[in-house]
């Protein structure tokens, strides 16, 4: 896993974008002022400047360890549920190598903690959510790398192995964020009229989302 030890990639890096990576210390100590959250599986965290991953992989690490608590007993909902883990997890970030970086290590995490090889239906199936969860793109304009409206998709378990999927415009969620007194940007979907997801789908089974990789990661690129 790449974890920049300087918590610099380059002084030039620095000077054009701010570049600094947090080091893990400060990361585990500030994840811990919300540690009820980070060790709830279904809790939702978007990263806006998520560099190569160090908030998302210490939060993934901590969701992982109460999937294995409440269900490592399960072969079948610990998988599951590990899946869902991954889906609550989103960061946008503007430099491609970070994203690439970012999306490398949490499917690393996922993979090693269920002992996937590549081409197995759930790393395929994480592979593709990743690569709609982690964005290349500016948090600033709310637009990606190629100037298209950034959209997230929302995912939610629906038990016996089906997942729900809708997507919703990142500028909309932002602005229902206003709207909720908890401060989380997910946390009242679905209670204002106004705020409908962009698109709805079926329930998704695990090798259908697996089904989805080819093609759409590459045009995320």
């Amino acid at each position: 896993m790449s974890q920049p030890q300087n918590h610099i990639k380059s002084k030039q890096r620095v000077a054009d974008h701010g570049e600094v990576f947090t080091p893990a210390w400060l990361v585990e100590a500030m994840l811990d002022l919300v540690k009820d959250e980070t060790e709830r599986i279904d809790s939702r965290f978007l990263e806006p400047a998520c560099g190569s991953g160090n908030f998302l992989v210490a939060i993934l690490q901590r969701k992982l360890a109460a999937v294995e608590m409440k269900y490592g007993k399960s072969p079948f909902e610990r998988q599951h549920y590990a899946l869902l883990a991954l889906m609550c997890i989103y960061g946008i970030e503007l430099l491609a190598d970070n994203i690439a970086e970012c999306r490398a290590n949490l499917l690393e995490i996922f993979a090693d903690y269920l002992n996937l090889a590549e081409s197995d239906d759930l790393y395929r199936a994480a592979f593709y959510v990743l690569s709609l969860n982690l964005v290349h793109g500016d948090a600033l304009t709310m637009r990606t790398h190629d100037g298209q409206p950034i959209t997230f998709a929302e995912w939610g378990y629906l038990g016996k192995g089906k997942f729900q999927r809708r997507d919703f415009r990142y500028d909309t969620l932002t602005l229902s964020s206003t709207f909720s007194q908890q401060g989380s940007l997910f946390a009242h979907l679905g209670m204002h009229e106004i705020f409908r997801p962009a698109a709805t789908y079926p329930p998704l089974t695990v090798g259908e989302l697996a089904a989805m990789r080819e093609g759409t990661a590459n045009e995320r690129e």
